[in-house]
């Protein structure tokens, strides 16, 4: 053997023998044990193409930056032998129907929120937001340790799908709106976009809940199809341009307390795939949902400020009597989603012992502290 054609058999060596540790360790990251050696491909060494459809504009600031960052990094991780095309909010399915696309195989993976199926499931809006629900740290921890991931996966299971939290968008604001809301009467006949159990809540307080998908928020704001817009948080919001709308901003977002988006995955395609290649599906979405929540703290604060600069815009919290009627409105449908079937019976006696049990740490450690950080000069 020449000494040339030697020192490149050594040098491809190297590189397979690294991508066998990145590939393990990766795996082991996620939970996942592997035979040895890693596959270095497919069953039968070639590369996998999937389509992943989302219910979000290219590029949407939040979820669909999270679906794209996803798509590339499970390509990136695997080398390349899981490449994930991305297709924007219709450009193969409506927003509304990325569960199905996932379900009947028309496409490998999605990018979601999972209040969008209520009208499958009840119970789905809980593993996004309900009313006065969980925060995004305490919803994390529902998930991971509190039991919620199994029974997402129970839930989910008749569709044939597995779902992953995939990002997080935050807390949101309770909505832009054209005029000022003085009031609970000041709902009464409002056209305002809203989806999930908080839709819901809205009707009850006499406004007309109307659910648009992302992509047609700013026209229909701006027709008029709409008299007011609850999406996300500032960031997302104030880069749809709903501040050059409406000219009041209410907070807190008590409809929508967190924003944990979802990666829906046809458990078909997944189970096909070799393990180290499941390992890494699950370890970039792992990876998005800490990483948006972290990049929504940040841009949600940077985009507030900058729009409490604005002139004209009004900025404030809802008035306690508006907060104190979406409670009692929110009591009653929680109370009415609980008693749906025997899944969101089940979900829901889950969920409410996670917020139980996480409120008193939750005040204690963040309530107080925020209060006792307004104490310093």
């Amino acid at each position: 053997m020449s000494e040339k054609k030697a020192e490149k058999q050594a040098v491809i060596s190297r590189r397979q023998a690294l991508r066998g540790i990145g590939g393990a360790a990766l795996a082991s990251s996620a939970g996942v044990g592997l035979a040895s050696p890693a596959l270095a491909n497919d069953a039968r060494g070639e590369s996998i193409t999937w389509k992943m459809v989302t219910s979000w504009p290219k590029d949407l600031p939040g979820p669909g930056v999270s679906a794209r960052r996803i798509a590339e990094a499970i390509t990136t991780m695997s080398g390349g032998r899981l490449t994930v095309q991305l297709f924007a909010a219709g450009e193969i399915v409506p927003a509304f129907e990325v569960l199905d696309a996932v379900s009947s195989g028309t496409a490998q993976m999605g990018h979601s929120a999972s209040l969008y199926w209520q009208g499958k499931m009840p119970a789905a809006a809980f593993f996004c937001t309900v009313p006065f629900g969980l925060l995004p740290h305490e919803h994390v921890a529902w998930i991971e340790q509190g039991g919620g991931q199994q029974l997402w996966e129970e839930l989910y299971a008749p569709f044939g799908v597995q779902p992953y939290m995939a990002g997080n968008t935050g807390p949101t604001m309770g909505g832009w709106f054209r005029k000022e809301i003085a009031s609970p009467a000041d709902l009464k006949g409002v056209k305002i976009r809203a989806v999930g159990m908080g839709g819901e809540v809205l009707r009850r307080l006499g406004a007309q809940a109307i659910s648009l998908p992302s992509s047609e928020l700013y026209a229909g704001f701006q027709s008029g199809v709409v008299d007011a817009v609850e999406f996300l948080g500032p960031w997302t919001d104030s880069a749809l341009g709903f501040q050059r709308i409406g000219s009041h901003y209410y907070g807190p977002g008590v409809n929508k307390p967190n924003g944990t988006g979802e990666a829906l995955i046809n458990k078909k395609a997944l189970s096909a795939l070799p393990e180290d290649l499941r390992a890494v599906v699950a370890a970039a979405c792992r990876m998005e949902a800490d990483r948006a929540l972290a990049e929504a703290n940040q841009f949600n604060a940077t985009a507030l400020a900058k729009l409490q600069e604005t002139d004209g815009l009004h900025i404030a919290p809802f008035p306690v009597s508006v907060q104190e009627a979406y409670a009692v409105a929110a009591a009653e449908v929680m109370a009415e989603y609980a008693k749906s079937d025997a899944m969101s019976a089940k979900v829901f006696a889950s969920y409410e012992k996670a917020r139980t049990l996480s409120s008193g740490w939750s005040d204690m450690s963040l309530a107080q502290n925020l209060g006792a950080r307004a104490l310093m000069p």
